[in-house]
């Protein structure tokens, strides 16, 4: 072989291979580092800190949880260990006084004092059973509210339809201890993330809009919830004013008032986004201090991909939603995904966690402030 062929198979190889390697490096603002925190977390979705510093991580099809632990303080973890397996869609989960809640498709299970239990095949009790058994938008994300119960969504069975069964549609508050629930927010299509406000102490929620209805429409929401059973237009009404084609007309006979809940923004068609979180912590800018960051899922039903990224949303004085902007970047390039984020928690350190569960793996954003 002469030289001039080997320096051009070189080069070839090097086209072939360099997307590959850019593509997989997130961007993010400056002053700000994206590394992994962990890998091979089979499908991450939700996770839940426990008090010693262990992540449990959820799956969607893997039926898995698994605790991920960073045992030298290096904020990389060296070590995954499978929790429980068999699991029914186990994607949400959240940790209370010692214990791992875990919400599958139709029921949330206890597995009691897990940080000393993770690696013995804890045994699961069951705290929560009146849950649709139905797995289209079945999966769960659950969250711990300020009142002490358990947040859980009721996703519809379908892509737009009216169910007889009136718990679908909906997000629930459970009383753990009690097994009692109440209707917290009504006409919500799918939700699988939410968060309170830290200075009005409001629920807000994020909902995946409907499909097939075009490339643009209709939009994704973020919603607020003023007062318990409030209702936010689905199947009828989709974000501000998108009327659905086969339901819109039967809204006035199944709410005469014609009244539901407008989002408090709308995302681009398709984006899905999954987990919102109010940054509460200390470690990143001031401007960023009770803003909400969003974790966009990434479109499927879209004749080019969007989403597949970060936003971040800031709120003006009067806790409104004043404008979006892009945070992490870099898992879609072209038609080409890299990345699909699920979940975002803090860590102590004030420092964010970010799930993937396209690629089964957890990111760790922090931020260090440039030098002059």
């Amino acid at each position: 072989m002469n030289r001039f062929s080997l320096w051009a198979k070189l080069l070839v190889f090097t086209l072939l291979y360099l997307p590959l390697t850019v593509g997989n490096t997130a961007e993010v603002p400056e002053g700000f580092k994206i590394e992994v925190f962990a890998e091979n977390v089979d499908g991450a979705r939700q996770m839940a800190l426990s008090d010693t510093g262990i992540i449990y991580a959820g799956s969607r099809r893997p039926g898995k949880v698994h605790a991920v632990i960073d045992t030298d303080g290096d904020f990389k973890a060296d070590k995954t260990v499978l929790v429980i397996d068999n699991l029914n869609m186990p994607s949400g989960l959240a940790y209370k006084n010692g214990d791992l809640y875990i919400a599958e498709v139709d029921k949330v299970i206890r597995l009691k004092a897990i940080d000393k239990n993770y690696n013995k095949s804890p045994i699961a009790e069951v705290v929560y059973a009146n849950l649709p058994d139905k797995s289209h938008h079945g999966w769960k994300y659950t969250k711990f509210g300020p009142d002490g119960r358990l947040y859980v969504p009721i996703g519809v069975p379908c892509n737009v339809c009216l169910s007889e069964d009136e718990r679908f549609g909906s997000i629930i508050a459970i009383n753990v201890e009690t097994g009692e629930s109440e209707v917290i927010a009504e006409g919500v299509r799918n939700s699988v993330g939410f968060d309170w406000d830290p200075k009005s102490g409001d629920l807000w929620f994020t909902d995946n809009g409907r499909d097939m209805m075009g490339d643009d429409i209709p939009p994704c929401e973020l919603n607020k919830v003023s007062k318990n059973g409030d209702f936010f237009g689905f199947p009828y009404v989709h974000g501000k004013s998108v009327k659905d084609p086969k339901y819109y007309k039967r809204f006035k006979r199944d709410h005469p008032q014609m009244n539901f809940v407008e989002p408090e923004w709308e995302f681009q068609a398709h984006v899905a986004p999954l987990v919102m979180m109010f940054y509460q912590a200390e470690q990143f800018p001031a401007k960023y201090k009770n803003s909400i960051f969003v974790a966009q899922h990434g479109s499927w039903n879209r004749s080019t991909k969007v989403g597949y990224k970060i936003v971040n949303l800031q709120l003006d004085e009067d806790g409104n939603v004043k404008g979006q902007t892009d945070f992490v970047t870099g898992w879609l390039e072209g038609e080409e995904v890299l990345g699909r984020p699920v979940d975002l928690i803090t860590l102590p350190d004030g420092s964010v966690l970010i799930s993937d569960d396209g690629f089964s793996k957890i990111y760790r954003v922090s931020y260090s402030k440039p030098s002059a």
